[in-house]
């Protein structure tokens, strides 16, 4: 018998400029103290700018891109066997993988200082959707320790 409580999905409503579900959720993941209006500003902005520097023409494609390659595909959690610890690795679930990328990408686009966050923003999803910065080394640094620990796997339950 589980411990935990049934996690309750609430419905993602789409935004109104793309009426899409994944800018959405970013613009829920950029939001700071209920100010959606302006988290919505500079997702929109970042979105923008990252269209204006490219042959896209989709404005959506860089976004989509790089959410695709931040994702991870396998994480470590803790399992305590036997008064031991151990980093077993375990498949990602589609909705925990999606949140960890968009997580990561706004995280450390907050954390470049010095510029303005849809700038930031805008870098972190251009450099993500190339396949390098600092949220595809989060992912891939993610990988190398549940690979490490594949001695592990049996452990799973």
């Amino acid at each position: 018998m589980s411990r935990r409580k049934r996690v309750i999905h609430k419905e993602i409503k789409s935004d109104l400029r793309y009426a899409s579900s994944l800018v959405a959720r970013l613009i829920t993941s950029v939001m700071r103290q209920g100010k959606r209006s302006v988290a919505e500003r500079i997702v929109y902005t970042a979105i923008e700018t990252t269209r204006s520097h490219s042959d896209v023409v989709d404005p959506l494609d860089v976004l989509q891109k790089a959410v695709e390659n931040a994702r991870p595909r396998l994480e470590v959690k803790s399992r305590r066997v036997g008064g031991a610890t151990y980093q077993v690795p375990m498949e990602v679930a589609m909705d925990r993988s999606l949140a960890l990328a968009m997580r990561w990408i706004v995280g450390l686009a907050q954390k470049r200082k010095g510029i303005p966050m849809s700038k930031a923003l805008a870098q972190e999803l251009k450099d993500a959707s190339l396949g390098q910065g600092a949220a595809i080394k989060k992912r891939d640094d993610l990988h190398k320790m549940a690979q490490a620990n594949r001695a592990f796997a049996h452990f799973r339950w």
